[in-house]
């Protein structure tokens, strides 16, 4: 599991940089107004799904595989212990 906590760690880190470089332009542009704070976090997410998309492209396919093969390895052993219940 460790492409899943590399991608996921991975997908926090694209969020908190967009949330980080949100905050800061709203800061300066409406000089610390605080209820923003709910806009910042909605613009941070949808900036950093639309990074995470094109960036992170490759790690997600290198966990769609792993997830695939992982659920294909189930399946066979429990055909396997099911054809092993129909010998007996």
């Amino acid at each position: 599991m460790k492409v899943f906590w590399l991608y996921t760690f991975a997908r926090l880190g694209v969020f908190l940089s967009c949330y980080l470089a949100t905050w800061l332009v709203a800061g300066l542009l409406f000089d610390g107004v605080l209820f923003l704070n709910l806009w910042v976090l909605l613009i941070a997410l949808v900036i950093s799904s639309i990074i995470s998309v094109i960036a992170l492209a490759p790690l997600r396919e290198r966990l769609a595989l792993k997830l695939q093969d992982r659920a294909t390895s189930i399946n066979q052993r429990l055909e396997e212990s099911r054809r092993a219940e129909d010998v007996d």
